[in-house]
């Protein structure tokens, strides 16, 4: 059985949502009612993947820390790696695309060239995956939102965004608590201690309400 790991890289300044971001990462500013990086790690759970690598900057790697820990609560093991974001990036470009390699994918990227740009193109790996006949694309299809958060005013939109959509449905998005227990990675009694943690807000009320109604694996 293959064991997947997942990667998510926090380590950018955020300049566009400076002042803010000049004290915090981008990455632990609220989306709502969690922080951003709640989101990423929601999409890597829901794939089932428990392994996460957390990438971030020295300044910031001890408050992400603060708020995950180790990933112990949300049933993952989150180890943490640190690396600066140059001051003078080598382009402008950005990948937005989410995507689930095998361990192929080592040897594939050692035998990658740089482009014009002078850089390792994720575009060639991909490409060598569809001569192999091996590349499988997964259409998301209507209940997927991908939602710029890169501004003052995107990032106020996301969460207005999040809190019609869990108002109405009486929901939670990106609830890694839930998914850790839904997942049969924590128990019911984990659960509730989280709870006990998370006191008499929303959100713990929420994850209480989920221990009580649920049981693990459903």
């Amino acid at each position: 059985m293959k064991k997947w790991k997942g990667i998510v890289l926090a380590g950018g300044a955020g300049t566009r949502l400076h002042p803010i971001t000049k004290a915090i990462s981008k990455q632990l500013l609220p989306v709502y009612d969690k922080p951003l990086i709640y989101y990423p790690l929601s999409v890597l759970m829901l794939a089932k993947i428990r392994e996460i690598l957390i990438i971030t900057t020295s300044q910031d790697q001890h408050n992400f820390k603060n708020l995950l820990g180790d990933g112990a609560d949300f049933g993952i093991n989150l180890p943490y790696a640190e690396q600066e974001k140059p001051k003078r990036p080598k382009s402008n470009f950005a990948v937005t695309g989410l995507y689930f390699y095998d361990n192929k994918v080592i040897e594939i990227a050692k035998q990658v060239q740089p482009s014009k740009r002078g850089e390792l193109e994720i575009t060639d790996i991909i490409q060598k995956y569809i001569e192999k006949n091996e590349l499988y694309v997964e259409d998301f299809g209507r209940g997927f939102a991908w939602l710029d958060t890169g501004t003052h005013k995107s990032l106020m939109a996301a969460g207005q965004f999040v809190q019609v959509i869990e108002e109405r449905q009486g929901l939670k998005i990106a609830c890694l608590e839930e998914l850790g227990y839904r997942n049969g990675w924590i128990t019911k009694e984990k659960l509730m201690k989280i709870v006990v943690s998370l006191g008499n807000t929303p959100y713990g009320n929420y994850v209480k309400m989920i221990a009580e109604q649920y049981s693990g694996n459903g």
